[in-house]
């Protein structure tokens, strides 16, 4: 089966958007993607890129068709309890760590799963430290542990690593997905990414 990553930052709605469609594509095509933990903020400042809201402001039109093109996303994936977080944007060093410390707990989809629901979801400021431990006391989370954890020295440098790699291997964003190794960059590609997901099989 080929190799599949998909390299993402709780910080980035379109990220959001793809791990709501992923499971689709994983049973259509038997496959599963491994989720690979980066800082959006890191990529950024390495390759001189910046958020698109940041990007576009200013730029007539544009800013309203990537709206239009969120609500045909939505609309054909069937996504309803998206929200926009009005906090945004959020700083998510921290739930980025949390990542790699849910990894070595064994509770990472979990962790993935409810951190997504508290950013696009029911969408709270996950910057503040106690709006963070709340929130995943209420799903069921170890919050001290997990938040203990993610402020040691190897969950720090493999969040690093984990961010010089993209880097490295191409990206410059999120959503970022690798097939094989070849590079795929944002949510209007997954078709492309099924079809390169099948014919590599």
């Amino acid at each position: 089966m080929p190799k599949v990553d998909f390299l993402f930052d709780f910080g980035s709605p379109n990220a959001y958007l793809c791990h709501r469609v992923i499971p689709a594509i994983e049973q259509r095509q038997g496959v599963r993607f491994d989720y690979v933990p980066v800082l959006l903020g890191g990529i950024f400042k390495a390759t001189n890129n910046r958020s698109p809201a940041e990007a576009f402001a200013g730029i007539r039109n544009k800013p309203e068709y990537h709206q239009l093109e969120m609500k045909r996303f939505l609309a054909k994936h069937g996504i309803t309890d998206y929200v926009r977080n009005p906090h945004f944007p959020v700083n998510t060093l921290a739930l980025m760590r949390g990542a790699y410390a849910a990894r070595e707990l064994g509770i990472f989809e979990k962790y993935v799963d409810e951190v997504y629901r508290h950013m696009w979801s029911a969408p709270k400021k996950m910057d503040d430290p106690a709006v963070l431990h709340a929130a995943l006391v209420e799903s069921g989370l170890p919050a001290d542990r997990l938040l203990a954890l993610s402020q040691t020295q190897p969950v720090k440098d493999a969040l690093i690593a984990e961010t010089t790699r993209a880097v490295e291997r191409g990206a410059f964003g999120s959503p970022t997905f690798f097939v094989d190794g070849e590079i795929w960059f944002g949510k209007d590609t997954l078709r492309d990414v099924e079809e390169a997901i099948a014919a590599a099989k």
